[in-house]
């Protein structure tokens, strides 16, 4: 019989600032509701959005706890009522809606995925988060078919090395932005046809001279700012662009002449407020088309840095440096799948 304690270490903030407001601290261990499951956390993987969160900047969305971590790898240790899918022991990668940062946390059984033989658990817990997220909004959301030509805005990020990734195994080319040699070699390393250096070159030149003047048929963008224009510049014809994040900035002016004339089209999308429904769906199609791919190798880990729990506040600084390449991981007991 499992044995759960009534409280867990976790990283709490008393209020939002830089990263020296996350310390480690006691909480209540999760109550399970209707299809959910009670995970003993091995590790959680850190993202953009909890460094907003931590800013104030992305308040956590209504019922959801205010611990930080939207991944997480682990065990079942509960399983709670109306849950068949899942069984106390199961070695499991989940997205979560908050409290990653913990050695408990609690999910729905729908939003979780198998984790991968023979990955330890840092590489497992890095990635349910991009993998949604990069599925949801290449594929569900622009069609991105096999031999389109995608562009990653990024390609050293977490997103990024995952998009890189998933779009050349499933066909497509990709094209990434980086920020010097060793990021654009990297890109490289994981299937990029070309990697530009954004800070050295201009990428919709870079693009148009790559594509003979065609451009490219999806982008996906965290970045927003002045790179919408530039965005639809680089774009062919009925092409789609993708806003995930705007470090740039929300607010920008638009010619929308060049969004008729090329018969373009933009949309935007945040994940962690979707419902229950639309994420298992996203977990299903992840088990179908992208696991094989993970346990054969296809789609492999990119681990940056790896900080113990308690160090949670260094590895908000490591990810606010923007001189990672892949994921910065929290080790809450690591040990191999």
């Amino acid at each position: 019989m499992t044995v759960v304690p009534s409280t867990m270490a976790c990283i709490v903030a008393d209020a939002p600032g830089g990263p020296d407001v996350l310390k480690i601290g006691q909480r209540p261990v999760p109550t399970l509701e209707n299809g959910e499951v009670l995970i003993r956390v091995a590790a959680a993987g850190i993202n953009r959005a909890e460094v907003i969160q931590r800013q104030g900047n992305y308040p956590a969305p209504p019922g959801a706890t205010d611990i930080l971590g939207l991944e997480v790898a682990g065990t079942v240790a509960l399983v709670g009522p109306g849950v068949t899918s899942l069984k106390v022991g199961d070695k499991i990668a989940a997205l979560v809606n908050g409290g990653g940062y913990a050695e408990y946390c609690k999910v729905a059984a729908s939003h979780c995925l198998p984790a991968p033989k023979g990955m330890s658990w840092i590489e497992a817990g890095s990635l349910p988060e991009t993998a949604f997220t990069v599925w949801h909004n290449i594929y569900d959301r622009s069609g991105l078919r096999p031999g389109e030509t995608l562009l990653v805005h990024g390609g050293a990020s977490g997103i990024g090395v995952m998009a890189i990734q998933m779009a050349t195994a499933l066909g497509s080319k990709v094209i990434a932005t980086a920020a010097g040699p060793e990021k654009r070699a990297a890109c490289a390393r994981l299937g990029a046809v070309l990697a530009i250096d954004y800070k050295a070159e201009d990428f919709v030149a870079a693009v148009k001279k790559f594509t003979q003047d065609r451009g490219v048929d999806v982008i996906i963008d965290m970045v927003g700012g002045d790179y919408m224009e530039r965005n639809l510049e680089a774009l062919a014809m009925e092409g789609r662009l993708i806003n995930i994040s705007y470090m740039k900035g929300s607010k920008m002016e638009v010619d929308f002449s060049i969004v008729m004339r090329k018969r373009l089209r933009i949309a935007g999308s945040t994940l962690r407020p979707q419902s229950v429904e639309a994420k298992a769906a996203m977990a299903r199609s992840l088990r179908e088309k992208v696991w094989p791919l993970v346990e054969q190798g296809r789609i492999r880990p990119v681990i940056d840095s790896t900080f113990p729990l308690a160090r949670a506040a260094d590895a908000h600084r490591r990810m606010e440096s923007n001189q990672h390449i892949g994921k910065i991981m929290l080790s809450v007991g690591e040990s191999g799948v």
